[in-house]
């Protein structure tokens, strides 16, 4: 029993690989559950049992994906329960950075992703509940606490889709940066962007900005 187990265990982990190197080359709708389950020398029916369909495999390749990365970088970095927003804030950025650039996961992670934000698939709302939302609302808790005080809910959120927008931007204009500087980003390039980010949000966030209201 203990031999079946560890097949069976085998199989899905099979099937997760292959299914994730499949998606990042051909998208949800253009892989097949034949070329996944040929990759994973697995039979095509495995799909159907371990996952329900090429739909839950998705899902599950998705999740293992964003579980892993949060794994190996939290966003909280180890920090205190007790530490001050602008410590929260360096450690979210460094955490999303990290996992934005980490050339040390299989390189399909970061074509996955890409994949699902430039072509949806029906598995994305399940994914921004279940994953983004609860690291979203920590990083608009903690905007809101370096904010001045008073300030509107927009304001806040706009604030924190800034943040996000400026890590993001490593990851989606990787090939162009790295055309524009001839060089890619090594461990004390990440780490400078990391603190760049931080120091430039909270300049703008700790200087009270309002959402350009006085402008």
């Amino acid at each position: 029993m203990h031999g079946k187990s560890k097949r069976k265990t085998e199989t899905r982990t099979r099937l997760l690989q292959a299914g994730g190197e499949i998606f990042a080359q051909y998208g949800f709708r253009g892989a097949t559950v034949r070329r996944i389950a040929r990759r994973a020398q697995a039979n095509v029916a495995a799909v159907n049992y371990y996952f329900a369909g090429k739909e839950g495999l998705y899902l599950a390749v998705l999740e293992h994906t964003f579980a892993t990365a949060k794994r190996k970088y939290p966003p909280d970095q180890g920090l205190d329960e007790n530490a001050g927003a602008e410590e929260r804030l360096r450690a979210f950025i460094a955490s999303l950075i990290m996992r934005i650039l980490d050339t040390g996961r299989p390189a399909w992670h970061g074509r996955l992703m890409i994949r699902e934000i430039a072509d949806p698939s029906p598995v994305l709302d399940r994914m921004v509940e279940d994953a983004i939302r609860p690291m979203y609302d920590r990083l608009v808790g903690i905007v809101g606490e370096l904010m001045a005080p008073g300030a509107d809910a927009q304001t806040v959120r706009l604030g924190a889709m800034s943040v996000l927008g400026q890590c993001l931007y490593y990851h989606h204009a990787g090939p162009v940066i790295s055309r524009l500087h001839r060089e890619e980003l090594d461990a004390a390039g990440i780490r400078a962007v990391s603190d760049h980010i931080t120091a430039f949000s909270l300049l703008a966030l700790r200087g009270g900005w309002d959402g350009g209201k006085r402008g």
